[in-house]
């Protein structure tokens, strides 16, 4: 805790008065959201070379969507496919990775970086858990987990709109703008996972209803000084459940599809 100072001498200010400048806040930096960009661009250039090289898309064929290979026991299809991007159409990580880089780093910051992490894994497997259950097509692409981050920012705003003041309803609103007109032009374009999109929001809202940050102002520091008041055991707690709920979902559809 800093402690009062004396006055130097000759100046006119009572002992303990702050006379200098308060301390700058360090640049927060979202280095998970560098990292999981870096991921995804280094699998798509592995894609790219194997695509070009030995004609077959070895990282894809490994980890794609592809339910007759999930029902078969290769449950790692339910996760691995949020690093994997179609390699004939660069416009679909261009993409991704643009929404990942605009929406990730103010949720990072809110969140924290291991909170932040769990949304988006959560996310993108809650996402791929509605892909299987609801289309037989092979899928893959970051999208998932980033309608998850969609969600999660809209309950960011509403849970904290007292904190947020004026500026909560006009976010709020372009977050369920945004969200509604991606989710029509999956369903009007042909190709786009949109079973996938939907699982992604759902399971990024309900993780962050249940985990995400709860901001209180700090009256005795500075007026725009927020805390997250959520603790680490209700984090764990809500991001176990959901993931726990879709991967119950996942074996159901399994036992339904087989019976």
């Amino acid at each position: 805790m800093n402690q009062d100072q004396p006055a130097p001498q000759g100046s006119s200010q009572p002992p303990g008065v702050f006379t200098g400048q308060m301390p700058q806040r360090p640049v927060f930096r979202p280095y998970v959201t560098f990292v999981l960009i870096g991921i995804c661009v280094a699998v798509y250039l592995l894609q790219l070379a194997t695509y070009n090289f030995l004609q077959v898309d070895i990282p894809a064929a490994i980890g794609v969507k592809e339910n007759n290979l999930i029902m078969a026991g290769q449950f790692w299809r339910l996760i691995t496919p949020i690093f994997l991007h179609s390699v004939t159409n660069p416009l679909h990580i261009g993409f991704n990775m643009y929404a990942l880089y605009a929406i990730g780093p103010t949720l990072e910051r809110f969140y924290g970086r291991w909170r932040y992490l769990i949304l988006f894994m959560v996310s993108g497997f809650a996402g791929n858990v509605m892909s299987f259950m609801f289309t037989q097509s092979p899928s893959l692409g970051a999208s998932t987990a980033i309608f998850g981050l969609l969600g999660a920012e809209g309950v960011l705003i509403y849970q904290n709109r007292d904190v947020f003041g004026s500026i909560a309803r006009r976010a709020l609103s372009q977050v369920v703008i945004i969200a509604a007109v991606n989710l029509v032009i999956g369903v009007t374009i042909p190709g786009i996972d949109i079973w996938g999109h939907i699982g992604g929001l759902i399971g990024g809202t309900l993780f962050a209803w249940f985990g995400g940050p709860v901001l209180r102002k700090q009256e005795l520091v500075q007026t725009n000084a927020v805390i997250n008041v959520r603790s680490s055991r209700e984090v764990i707690i809500a991001g176990t459940a959901v993931f726990a709920l879709f991967f119950f979902l996942t074996i159901a559809a399994i036992f339904i599809n087989k019976g």
